[in-house]
C-alpha cells in the first residue's frame, strides 16, 4: 500500500560531457573528457537526486524503461523498487550501461526517501561511522613529473594521508616517476599505485616487489585485468607483506562480487555505488565483505560513495577521485569537503544526501 505522496510520479535523466582540465590517461586508456548521467525521482512536491559517470545512452534506458517500470511504485520502498528495475531490464543484462543506469535511480530513490522523511541520507542508512577516511587519486600518467608530484603533494599538504597514482603505461619510466613521488610527499605518507590492468601476472609480482622494496608501495591495484581471477590471486599470493591487491571497481552486480571474493583474488575488495546497482547494491556488497571478513574501499563518485560508505561495518576508505572531485564541485551545491586527517563527514543538518543539482550551470555541457 502507498503511502500518501510518496508514490512516484516522474523519473527524469540528462547527461553532462565535462572536458578534463588536462588530457588524462592510465595504464590502458586515455581520456579528455567525463560523462555525468543525472537521474531525478519525484514523488508529489519531493525530488530525490543521483548520478553515475557513464555513457549518455544511459539516459533514455532511464527515461523509457526505468520509468516504466517504478511509475507509482512507493517510494520508500528501495530495495522493491531497485529489485523491480532488475527485473524488467532482465532481457538487457543487468551490467554495463543498464547496471549504471539502475545505479543513478537508486541513488535518487534513496535522496527521495530521506527526503521525505526529512531526515539525512546516513540516518536512514543506519549508518555505522561518522565520517569516511579518503585517499587522494590521479596522478595519470599523462602527466610530466612536475604535474604528478604537484598534484600527490597537494593532497598531503591538505591532510590527506594517502594518495595514489597511475601506471603501467611505460613501465620503464614509472621508478622515475615513483621516485619523484616518494620524494616529493615524504616517508609518511602512504603511497598506492594503479596499473588498470596493464600487466600479465609474472610482470605484476616483479614490478610487485620492487615497488614495494624501493618506494614503500602499499596498495597495488588492478595489476592484471580484474576478470582475471586467478592472475588476481597468482599476485596477491606472490607479493611482499605490506603492499595490498585490490580490485573491484568494474563490478555490476553481487554475483560478480561473490566470484573475486571467493576466489581469494584481493586482499580489499573495491565497490563503486554508482556502477553495481546504486547504494542498495553497495550495501549488499558490504554484506559479503562482512561474510568474507574482507575491507571494502569505494570507488571514486565521492559525494555518493562518502554517504554510502557510512553504512559499511568493513569500511577501509574511499577513492577521492580528481575527475570526479573537480565535476561534482562544479555541479552540485552542498559537496563535502576533506577534514584534516583526510575524512568526508556528511552534513546531518540536511534532508537527504544535500547536494542540489546547479542545471544552469551544467547545461553548457548537456549532450543528452
Amino acid at each position: 500500500m502507498t503511502r500518501s505522496g510518496s508514490s512516484v510520479t516522474e523519473v527524469r535523466a540528462a547527461a553532462y560531457e565535462v572536458p578534463t582540465d588536462l588530457p588524462e590517461s592510465d595504464g590502458t586508456l586515455a581520456w579528455d573528457s567525463t560523462v555525468l548521467v543525472v537521474a531525478e525521482v519525484t514523488a508529489g512536491d519531493t525530488t530525490g537526486l543521483g548520478y553515475t559517470y557513464a555513457h549518455q545512452g544511459a539516459v533514455p534506458i532511464i527515461e523509457r524503461k526505468l520509468a516504466d517500470a517504478i511509475k507509482d511504485h512507493d517510494a520508500f520502498d528501495v530495495a522493491s523498487a531497485t529489485a523491480t528495475m532488475m527485473h524488467e531490464t532482465r532481457n538487457l543484462g543487468v551490467t554495463g550501461l543498464v547496471a549504471m543506469a539502475i545505479s543513478a535511480v537508486d541513488i535518487a530513490l534513496w535522496d527521495l526517501k530521506s527526503r521525505l522523511l526529512d531526515i539525512p541520507l546516513v540516518v536512514a542508512l543506519d549508518a555505522v561511522h561518522p565520517a569516511t577516511p579518503i585517499y587522494g587519486s590521479g596522478g595519470f600518467t599523462s602527466y610530466d613529473d612536475k604535474q604528478l608530484t604537484e598534484q600527490l603533494v597537494g593532497w598531503a599538504e591538505a591532510g590527506i594521508p594517502r594518495v595514489k597514482m597511475k601506471l603501467g603505461r611505460d613501465p620503464d619510466a614509472d621508478p622515475r616517476r615513483l621516485a619523484a613521488v616518494r620524494e616529493a610527499i615524504g616517508p609518511d605518507v602512504e603511497l598506492y599505485v594503479d596499473a588498470n590492468g596493464a600487466f600479465t601476472p609474472r610482470e605484476a609480482i616483479k614490478w610487485a616487489h620492487r615497488y614495494a622494496e624501493e618506494f614503500d608501495v602499499r596498495w597495488f591495484e588492478e595489476p592484471v585485468s580484474s576478470d582475471d581471477l586467478a592472475g588476481l590471486r597468482l599476485v596477491r599470493e606472490s607479493t611482499p607483506g605490506g603492499i595490498d591487491i585490490a580490485a573491484g571497481e568494474y563490478g555490476w552486480n553481487p554475483w560478480y562480487f561473490e566470484s573475486m571474493l571467493s576466489s581469494g583474488a584481493v586482499d580489499c575488495l573495491q565497490a563503486d555505488a554508482t556502477r553495481c546497482l546504486g547504494i542498495t547494491g553497495f550495501l549488499a556488497v558490504a554484506g559479503m565483505c562482512d561474510a568474507h571478513q574482507i575491507d571494502l574501499s569505494a570507488h571514486c563518485a565521492p559525494q555518493i560513495s562518502a554517504q554510502a560508505s557510512t553504512a559499511v561495518r568493513r569500511l577501509r576508505h574511499l577513492e577521492y577521485f580528481h575527475d570526479h572531485v573537480r565535476i561534482e564541485s562544479m555541479l552540485f551545491d552542498g559537496v563535502l569537503e576533506p577534514e584534516p586527517g583526510g575524512l568526508l563527514r556528511p552534513d546531518r543538518s540536511r534532508p537527504g544526501h544535500g547536494l542540489h543539482f546547479k542545471r544552469a550551470d551544467a547545461e553548457r555541457f548537456r549532450v543528452a
